[in-house]
């Protein structure tokens, strides 16, 4: 498939966004991050959300028209993460303005909002609405039976822990400049980093060891025999050329991978060691540095899931 910048900038901001909103309603609930902290961090989790979901619209042949994929949400998982997406957007705001106004009206020796049971329900569901827009993404692909690499099963945990890595790392580094960052998040994040290599990996080794499930005999109605393609079916490109039919060289692809791998957990995981070994560090840098490689790594590995992934229409060609 080819890989649209849109959409790799979408996937990656978006989720980096919808993330760091999870993060931050489960820091509420253990009141161990300042308002006026998670007042920054839901701007800025609102602020990558929506320009994730902006540039998803450059894709669009004619972007006016988007409105109507919300209509279609009972069959498509394109028009459900478009009304996951928006319906996110009450939480997330009703919750910045409580962080907000605790913020400003806080005494000083309360560093936390206060927990009752509308707030609770609040930040509980401002957290499923974040995980169900990246489930509804991830499914876009997971749910697309032409594309057998992205049919794949580990395709939405990957989003799933990509999205809580991002938004986690961002979080601490905002956190961090508080100055009261214990252990816990760097081990977090260590873990969340060896999880998604170990994704990763396995989705790789699948992919490259599973044919299509079909052949170019079955394609034009001849199976079970062998086919040979002599002349090209058109003189120039089209749609499905373009859009459908990316060839990526093997030797490329290792190399792309190994660089994905280097960005999102190992770089990371070497920023996280020094946080987690000495408690008295200011964590802040270093865990923007790791969140900027995360997302660095989270662009090269989506342009790869795009690029390696076959359509069945490739047979004919």
């Amino acid at each position: 498939m080819h890989p649209a910048f849109s959409v790799i900038i979408f996937s990656t901001l978006s989720g980096a966004g919808y993330g760091l909103l999870f993060w931050s309603a489960l820091a509420a609930l253990t009141g161990r991050v300042d308002p006026w902290l998670l007042a920054v961090a839901t701007a800025l989790a609102l602020v990558l959300a929506t320009v994730g979901l902006v540039s998803s619209l450059w894709h669009l042949g004619k972007p006016m028209r988007a409105w109507r994929a919300f209509s279609q949400w009972r069959t498509s998982w394109l028009s459900r993460e478009g009304v996951a997406a928006v319906l996110t957007y009450p939480p997330a705001l009703a919750f910045g303005l409580l962080a907000y106004a605790q913020m400003i009206d806080r005494h000083d020796a309360v560093f936390s909002i206060p927990l009752n049971a509308a707030t609770v329900a609040l930040c509980l569901l401002l957290a499923a609405c974040a995980l169900v827009t990246v489930a509804c993404t991830a499914m876009i692909y997971a749910s697309l039976k032409p594309i057998p690499a992205w049919r794949h099963r580990l395709v939405l945990p990957g989003y799933l822990v990509f999205a809580l890595l991002s938004g986690g790392l961002l979080l601490a580094a905002i956190e961090g400049v508080d100055g009261r960052l214990g252990r816990l998040p760097a081990l977090l994040a260590i873990t969340l980093m060896a999880a998604l290599w170990w994704l990763k990996r396995r989705y790789w080794r699948d992919i490259d060891h599973t044919p299509l499930p079909a052949t170019r005999g079955d394609a034009v109605g001849l199976p079970e025999r062998e086919v040979q393609v002599f002349e090209r079916p058109h003189t120039e490109g089209n749609f499905l050329t373009r859009e459908m039919v990316f060839v990526l060289a093997r030797k490329h692809s290792r190399k792309l991978r190994t660089i994905a791998v280097l960005l999102f957990a190992v770089l990371p995981a070497l920023l996280m060691l020094p946080v987690w070994l000495l408690v008295h560090m200011d964590a802040a840098p270093w865990f923007a540095a790791a969140a900027v490689s995360t997302l660095c790594g989270a662009a090269v590995e989506r342009w790869l899931f795009f690029a390696e992934a076959r359509h069945l229409v490739s047979l004919y060609y």
